[in-house]
């Protein structure tokens, strides 16, 4: 059996004072490392919470720090790049359409923090803002590819790609 970790709090823990949640949960137990092929979690994500209960709503605010492990789009090149929600917020209904899961008087804050992060990976990870790419193919391979479709190696449509210059 795998036992998953979760960041929950109970609810009778708010009636008289707000909470505080500190700690540290894998990104496997967030579920994040199979969403992006370019962007892992990598180390565990620390957490500094505070909750408190206003009416019949939950105020968690707090710092979600981590690092990432990420591959450059351009020049494929590995790179580790520092990330934090230093002003991280979620507004929890606890009544209406939109309520929160109760369970047990207990709340699971892991879905909130799950998609808050994933929203916040980078979409196109760049090693450096100025990262140029992959090294440009030499000229002489240009020529290699239409002497191969002179000998008919090549369907004609390969062909007119390999006159494209970029």
């Amino acid at each position: 059996m795998l036992l998953v970790m979760q960041i929950t709090f109970n609810l009778r823990h708010l009636e008289k004072k707000s909470l505080h949640l500190e700690g540290e949960i894998s990104g496997a137990d967030l579920d994040l490392n199979e969403m992006d092929e370019l962007v892992q979690v990598l180390g565990p994500v620390k957490y500094d919470l505070s909750i408190e209960r206003l009416s019949e709503r939950l105020l968690v605010r707090g710092e979600l720090v981590f690092t990432l492990d990420c591959e450059c789009i351009r020049c494929l090149k590995p790179f580790r790049k520092a990330f934090e929600l230093s002003d991280w917020t979620c507004d929890l209904p606890l009544e209406g359409e939109e309520q929160v899961a109760v369970n047990n008087d207990s709340v699971d804050l892991t879905p909130f923090i799950r998609e808050d992060i994933l929203l916040g990976f980078p979409q196109y990870p760049l090693c450096e803002s100025e990262c140029r790419g992959l090294p440009k193919a030499p000229q002489n391979q240009s020529q290699a590819g239409s002497d191969a479709s002179q000998t008919g190696e090549l369907s004609s449509a390969w062909a007119e790609l390999n006159k494209l210059k970029f």
